[in-house]
Order: C-alpha cells, then structure tokens, then sequence
C-alpha cells in the first residue's frame, strides 16, 4: 500500500456520513460496455454483480482492451437490474459491493 493509499484511506475514515456520502455520489465508476446497452452481469454464489472500477486502469487490468462506459456511482445503482450489485475494485486491496441500500443509508444518515 503506498503512502498516498493510505492517507486517503485514514481521511475516509473520519469523514462524516454526509461526507462519505458526497464523495461516493461524486465517484466516477469505470464498466465494460457489451454490445447493446446494459452491463456485462456475472453470476456468483452470493448473487448477480457487475464488475465496475474507480479508474479506467483497473478495468484495463480487469478486460484488458474493451469498449468502456462511465457514469456516477449514484446513477450507477439506479441504473443496475432489480438484485443486482456493483463489485468496486475486485482487483484492488479493497473491493467492496455498492448497492441501492448503501447510498439510502448514507442518505438518511446525511438527513439526521
């Protein structure tokens, strides 16, 4: 981990909930774009997710060569099929999954 990852991950850390929530709605999410639109869904053991990355790098890592989409992580989740979740980074050290339920979370947290 370099010292940049983890002084981004130290100021994560602390941030408020409404905080965490602006910079989540504010992450541009990276996607392999199939041939028609829609999002390329694999199945695993704890249900259907779509592999996204918060660089155009780790999706180059992740496809190799492909066409690519971009959009928010908040238009993301709005746009994903009823079930499924988002799988951030899977490469990364840190992959975690995005759902609707996170971004309603923090949104309320944000309201109180």
């Amino acid at each position: 981990m370099s010292l940049r990852d983890m002084v981004r991950d130290e100021a994560m850390a602390r941030m408020s909930p409404a905080e965490r929530l602006a910079q989540l709605r504010a992450a541009r999410l990276y996607f392999q774009r199939p041939e028609s639109p829609g999002f390329f869904v694999s199945e695993t053991v704890d249900g259907p997710v779509v592999p996204v990355f918060t660089s155009w790098e780790g999706l180059a890592l992740f496809a190799g060569a492909c066409d690519w989409a971009s959009t928010t992580a908040e238009d993301l989740v709005e746009l994903l099929p009823e079930g499924v979740r988002a799988l951030v980074d899977l490469l990364g050290p840190n992959p975690f999954l995005l759902e609707a339920a996170m971004l309603e979370e923090l949104t309320e947290a944000e309201g109180e």
